[in-house]
C-alpha cells in the first residue's frame, strides 16, 4: 500500500492538537541545552530527582538529530517520548510515538472526545464536567503520504490495517501520513512521524469535557464560558 499512496504537500496555516491540562512543559525540552546531551543531564539531575527519568520519558525512541529544544518543544516531544502498547494509536501500535493534528479546532475536538468518553465508559465514571484540556496550534507545511482514499485505514474500531500502514511509511522515511477525520465528517487529520518535521506549537484555549454517562455531550471554552453541544 504505501508505494502506492500518492505524496501532497499540506499547508494548513493553523493545525490543531488537543492534550490533557494536567500534563506540565518538561523543562528539558524547553531548555537551551543541546539535545545531544540529554541523557547525560537527566543522568547527573535523576541523582537528586530519582523520578526523572519516568518524568522525560523514552529518549531513545527520538535521535538525538530528530529532537527539537526551546519554547514549545515539549509539546512536540511528549507524544513521541510517552508512548506505551497500552496506548496504541490509529497509526501506531504504542512502540512509537505520532504527533496527530487538525485541520479545525472541532476536528481535534470530535477526536479527543470520543477517546476521552471511552476512557470514561471503561471506568465507569460518573456524570459531570471532567477533564480540562488544552489546544495547542501550529502550522503545517509538509510533504504527507495521502491516505484519505484507502477506506481500510479509516474503521471507526479496527486500528490493525492504519498501524500496519504506519509503521511500513515510517520505516520508507515518510514524513507521515494525510487522513480523513473519522469523528468529524469533512475535516482531515495528519499524523507525523518525527518532532523535527513541524514548528513548536503555542496554547490557545482551554476546554472542559462534560460527560453525561455514555457519552461527552457538551465542550465548554474556559477562556469565553461558551458551551458547544456534541
Amino acid at each position: 500500500m504505501v508505494t502506492a499512496l500518492p505524496v501532497v504537500r499540506v499547508v494548513w496555516p493553523k493545525a490543531f492538537r488537543l492534550i490533557r491540562s494536567i500534563h506540565p512543559p518538561i523543562d528539558l525540552f524547553e531548555d537551551i541545552a543541546d539535545p545531544r546531551d540529554w541523557e547525560a543531564l537527566a543522568s547527573a539531575e535523576s541523582k537528586t530527582n530519582p523520578r526523572l527519568w519516568e518524568h522525560l520519558g523514552r529518549l531513545d525512541l527520538v535521535p538525538p538529530d530528530r529532537r527539537v529544544s526551546g519554547p514549545g518543544a515539549s509539546y512536540l516531544m511528549a507524544p513521541f517520548v510517552h508512548v506505551s502498547r497500552d496506548r496504541p494509536g490509529r497509526f501506531t501500535d504504542g512502540s512509537y510515538g505520532v504527533y496527530s493534528a487538525g485541520n479545525s479546532e472541532e476536528v481535534a475536538i470530535r477526536e479527543v472526545a470520543h477517546h476521552h468518553a471511552r476512557a470514561m465508559r471503561a471506568s465507569a465514571e460518573a456524570p459531570g464536567w471532567t477533564s480540562q484540556f488544552r489546544m495547542l496550534v501550529n502550522r503545517l507545511d509538509l510533504d504527507l503520504h495521502d491516505g484519505r482514499g484507502q477506506d481500510a485505514i479509516h474503521d471507526p474500531d479496527n486500528y490493525a490495517p492504519a498501524q500496519a500502514l504506519g509503521r511500513d511509511l515510517r520505516r520508507a522515511g515518510s514524513n507521515g501520513v494525510l487522513y480523513r477525520s473519522v469523528r468529524c465528517p469533512g475535516g482531515d487529520c495528519a499524523g507525523i512521524f518525527w518532532p523535527d518535521l513541524i514548528p513548536p506549537p503555542v496554547q490557545a484555549d482551554h476546554f472542559d469535557f462534560h460527560w453525561d454517562g455514555t457519552k461527552v455531550d457538551r465542550i465548554r471554552n474556559c477562556r469565553t464560558g461558551a458551551i458547544f453541544g456534541l
